[in-house]
């Protein structure tokens, strides 16, 4: 536990949250800002900051819950979809430096969310040495 993390606190108990599920090493929690009805946050109890640096059956274990959640949302919640979020480092979008996984319901087009990958002017990519960049980094 990081003495200072939100999210291990809400973990230990030391700040109260709507709780989803919770086993020995993840536990889920409803978001206190909703995007939209039954947005919920998973995350492992033991601290690691990102997807990228979480052990793989930790990782595993998160990613099995965050499954689970988003079947429950579609069954009780009557959602027609779901996201499944993870943001890795501030430049991805990550504000809690906690790996968390967001399984946000979906209801339709007109639910107020909008997740777009809008194509922009393309670069001057050579795509085989790219894949050769980040095969040398497997």
């Amino acid at each position: 536990m990081k003495k200072d993390c939100v999210f291990c606190k809400i973990a230990s108990r030391e700040i109260q949250a709507n709780i989803v599920y919770e086993d020995l090493d993840v536990i889920a929690f409803l978001d206190i800002n909703q995007t939209t009805k039954g947005h919920t946050l998973v995350i492992p109890k033991e601290h690691h900051q990102t997807y990228l640096a979480t052990p793989q059956n930790l990782m595993h274990s998160v990613m099995d819950v965050a499954q689970k959640i988003g079947q429950a949302q579609m069954k009780q919640l009557l959602a027609r979809g779901v996201n499944i979020i993870i943001n890795s480092y501030p430049s991805a979008g990550q504000v809690i430096p906690h790996f968390h996984v967001h399984v946000i319901p979906r209801y339709d087009h007109t639910d107020g969310l909008s997740i777009e990958m809008v194509e922009k002017t393309k670069p001057d990519f050579n795509l085989p040495v790219l894949a050769s960049e980040i095969r040398k980094g497997l």
